[in-house]
Order: C-alpha cells, then sequence, then structure tokens
C-alpha cells in the first residue's frame, strides 16, 4: 500500500474525512451549542440588551421594572425557539406582548427596534466567544441566521396583526359612534347623522338602523340629516331604499333636516320624493312620530 510522509493512504484518507466531519458539524448540534452559551450567559446579556433599549430610548412609554420583565420573557422566548427549532410558543407570546403593548403606545417600529437589538448583542457575545476561530464562527452563524431571521418575523407578523386587529375594532367603534341609533320612547328611534356619507358608511347606517328596528321592534323611525352638508345621487338613492327596507320590517320613517341644498339635490336627480315622509326639523319629526304612535302631546298651564 502507498504511504505519504510515514502514513497510508488509507490512513490519509480518513484522516481527511474526520476533518471535513468536523468541519460540517450539524446546523442543529451548532444551534445546541448556541443554546447553551446563551444560557450560560443569560444574565449578562439580558442586562445588556435592556441598557441598549434604553440608550435607543425604545418602549418609552413602559417603566424600566415593565421593561426588564418583558425583555426576560422574549429573551427566553427566543432562545426556547432556537433551542426546539418551532416558532408556536414565540408565535402565541408575540399576540399576547402586543394585546398588551399596543394599548400602552407601543409602535411596530419599537417592536423592531428591540428584536434587532437582542438579535445584535448576541452576535457580538458570538464573536467574543469565537474570536479566535473564525472557521467555527461561521459556522455558528450559518445555522443561527436562518432562525434568527425567522424568529424576527415571527414577532413582527404577531405585532402587525394584532395592530391590525386593535385598529379594525376602533374603527368599528367609531362607525357606531358616528351613526348611533337611539331608543327616545318605546317603538320609536332616532338616527341623527353628522358629517360626509360615503357609500360604506351608508351601508354601515342602513344595516344598524335595521338591526335596530327589530331589536327594539320600532314602529316609527326618525332620520336626522341636519348635520349632512352634502349628498350625492347614490348616497340619495341609498336613503331611499334604507326607508323602503325599514318599512318592510313595519317601521314608518321620517326624514328630517334637509338642507335647500340636498332638497334640490333629490329633485335633480329624480327621486321620487312620494316615498319619504319629510319634516322640517328634529323636533317637528318627534312630534309626528307620537302622533303616530298614539301619544298626545298636553301643554302644561304655567303656574299662577
Amino acid at each position: 500500500m502507498a504511504k505519504r510522509n510515514g502514513m497510508s493512504q488509507e490512513t490519509v484518507t480518513l484522516n481527511n474525512r474526520a476533518g471535513e466531519l468536523a468541519r460540517d458539524e450539524a446546523p442543529s448540534e451548532l444551534l445546541r451549542e448556541l443554546v447553551a452559551h446563551l444560557r450560560q450567559n443569560r444574565t449578562q446579556l439580558r442586562e445588556e440588551w435592556v441598557a441598549r433599549i434604553s440608550e435607543a430610548r425604545l418602549l418609552t412609554a413602559m417603566t424600566k421594572e415593565e421593561i426588564f420583565a418583558e425583555a426576560t420573557s422574549v429573551y427566553d422566548s427566543y432562545v426556547e425557539a432556537l433551542e426546539t427549532e418551532t416558532f408556536e410558543a414565540l408565535q402565541a407570546y408575540a399576540r399576547n406582548l402586543s394585546e398588551r403593548i399596543i394599548p400602552r403606545g407601543v409602535e411596530t417600529h419599537e417592536v423592531l427596534g428591540i428584536v434587532l437589538l437582542l438579535r445584535d448583542v448576541l452576535a457580538r457575545s458570538l464573536f467574543a466567544k469565537y474570536q479566535t476561530d473564525f472557521k467555527k464562527l461561521n459556522r455558528i452563524l450559518d445555522a443561527y441566521e436562518p432562525a434568527a431571521n425567522r424568529i424576527q418575523s415571527t414577532v413582527a407578523v404577531g405585532f402587525v396583526q394584532e395592530r391590525e386587529r386593535v385598529i379594525r375594532q376602533q374603527q368599528e367603534a367609531i362607525r357606531e359612534l358616528s351613526t348611533p341609533v337611539l331608543q327616545v320612547r318605546e317603538r320609536l328611534l332616532i338616527l341623527p347623522i353628522i358629517g360626509v356619507i360615503d357609500p360604506q358608511r351608508s351601508r354601515q347606517l342602513t344595516e344598524q338602523l335595521l338591526r335596530g328596528i327589530r331589536t327594539n321592534r320600532a314602529k316609527v323611525v326618525v332620520i336626522d340629516i341636519t348635520g349632512v352638508a352634502a349628498m350625492d345621487a347614490t348616497v340619495a338613492n341609498h336613503l331611499v331604499q334604507t326607508v323602503e327596507a325599514s318599512r318592510l320590517l313595519g317601521a314608518n320613517v321620517i326624514v328630517t333636516g334637509l338642507s335647500p341644498e340636498i332638497a334640490q339635490t333629490l329633485v335633480t336627480i329624480g327621486i321620487d320624493l312620494g316615498k319619504m315622509n319629510t319634516v322640517g326639523d328634529l323636533q317637528g319629526g318627534i312630534e309626528q312620530a307620537e302622533r303616530l304612535l298614539g301619544y298626545k302631546v298636553v301643554a302644561l298651564a304655567e303656574p299662577s
């Protein structure tokens, strides 16, 4: 058998193969080594991260104690995701964290900022640990980077989704407040409308009114549009449809507060005003509604 420098070719081949295996450690083994390092240095790295958050003026709506508590939970969740290579628990924690901090006024860029800072703190600790073994450092980083990217996107997506949910809830609450259906007497509802009416708001207005009619078993509805400055053809036609739909549910509709401009628009676009019971102002509309319901208004004599 051929020999080279006193070693057989077989021995050289085995040694080379062993070196290749040492260099090509499985990413999971490298991640386990990384996780062990992060757990061993948990206190130091966490404190460094919290200090960096403070220096960057992130999470200013939270106290130092709150930031430290959340940083501890985020750090542990981060390490757990690296260890298990699963992200469901981190995803759930990100949603839970978002529910707590979004009402405090924490912005999306702050959440992304703290995650990037943690990533930087951990990367610096790896450079310090493996500064004499750049090949090992490169292999560690190659295993770490994909997981770190996945963790970052998981936290960001969880926060953005929760923020969008909160915004949708706020928008719905604002729409509810902007078109309140009020019960002023038994079987009598008032719908005061203020501001601009677009097609989307018109649909929402109709849905709320019809729901209110059914819930309260209303017989008369007063729609007051005194606070509406303008109305185009689409919205005007939708108003007529709302009146007709209310009639189908057994409620008479009285429209009050028509401005001269809106009245002229209705005539110009050919709306059949015979389908609409209109009264000049809200007080007159309520008085007519009470007569329809059988109420009798009696003036009290002034005391002598």
